[in-house]
């Protein structure tokens, strides 16, 4: 028998062999470019057909024809065999789909930003030895005004446009931190670190950067011989920790606040930019926290001797810090309730 002859018993029963074993159009596809291909194993018989006498290709031709005509064939029965069976399948799943047992994604919780970036804050000065302290939001005039040297005829008072309790004497939303503070104060006697974050009430109109409802931290620390040095590499520190920015530097230049003396405001080097930027206003300075020396009327009004101690404090507004560090710019999306904005921390 001829070689090319038996060539094609052999590719007949592989071709067999083959296309039952494929289960899936790409494996089909692959069955038929590997025998019918322009590289296939047919196209290769034929090659071979050139090199016979002419007797031997009038006996081998025809077997080579009739074999690729069978191949095709049933490739094109098996093609129309398997997209029948894809198409049962995919009705059966669609019968047999219990609408019953459909069970929608439910929502997951995360924390609010506020708590995520409190708890930063926290963690920080923690990191620093500082205690968290906090305290009630309805406060009485003498901690929130009064023992922070704001006496009744303070004009620092019309600075605070204050939710007072109309029903309860002398009592008001705080408009500030600050007299976590005191109550710490007149709770231990110095050394004393304490930081207190919390929301605070002023009674203003909303916009873009204002709301009668904000968060505001605050830093106290008291002891004997403490200095704006102190005060100072404290809270250079801190923004570098909160930013991550070990080279951001910081300038002070003078502020009033009625209950620390000196008074300083603290600004700090953009740390978005090195040439000035839109968060900047091109000045590549950004204002950051009022600060200063506790007065001494503060420290009397707790009982501590401000001739044996003294100490330093300095506040900020949460949202502001917020708003700086993840570019938000409107305050309002803090308490929009918005899952877009939210799900973003």
């Amino acid at each position: 028998m001829n070689s090319l002859q038996e060539q094609i018993r052999t590719l007949k029963t592989q071709f067999d062999h083959d296309l039952n074993a494929a289960t899936s159009a790409q494996e089909l596809e692959a069955v038929r470019v590997a025998f019918l291909g322009r590289s296939g194993h047919m196209t290769h018989c034929m090659t071979q057909l050139k090199t016979l006498s002419l007797e031997e290709k009038q006996a081998i031709g025809p077997l080579i024809n009739e074999l690729k005509s069978m191949m095709a064939e049933q490739c094109d029965q098996k093609k129309a065999a398997l997209i029948l069976a894809l198409a049962e399948q995919a009705n059966l799943k669609k019968k047999q789909f219990d609408v019953t047992a459909y069970l929608p994604q439910p929502y997951r919780g995360t924390k609010h930003i506020y708590s995520t970036f409190i708890e930063q804050i926290e963690t920080i000065f923690i990191s620093m030895g500082y205690t968290i302290a906090d305290g009630p939001e309805l406060e009485t005039d003498y901690n929130n005004f009064e023992a922070l040297n704001i006496p009744a005829d303070h004009p620092a008072r019309d600075m605070h446009d204050t939710f007072w309790i109309s029903d309860v004497p002398n009592m008001l939303l705080r408009t500030h931190t600050s007299p976590i503070q005191i109550r710490s104060m007149k709770a231990q006697q110095p050394p004393l670190a304490v930081a207190a974050p919390g929301r605070v009430y002023r009674n203003e109109s909303v916009d873009a950067s204002h709301g009668f409802l904000f968060a505001q931290i605050e830093c106290m620390f008291v002891d004997k011989n403490v200095s704006m040095a102190h005060l100072l590499a404290t809270a250079k520190t801190f923004l570098q920790q909160l930013f991550e920015k070990k080279d951001l530097e910081i300038r002070v230049r003078p502020g009033y606040f009625p209950f620390v003396e000196p008074g300083v405001e603290i600004d700090a080097t953009c740390p978005f930019c090195t040439t000035g930027c839109s968060t900047c206003k091109k000045t590549r300075w950004i204002e950051l926290l009022g600060a200063g020396l506790i007065h001494p009327n503060v420290l009397k009004a707790c009982s501590i001797d401000p001739n044996i101690y003294s100490g330093f404090a300095f506040g900020m507004g949460l949202e502001r810090l917020a708003m700086l560090k993840y570019g938000i710019n409107d305050i309002r999306l803090f308490h929009s309730s918005s899952i877009h904005f939210l799900n973003q921390f």
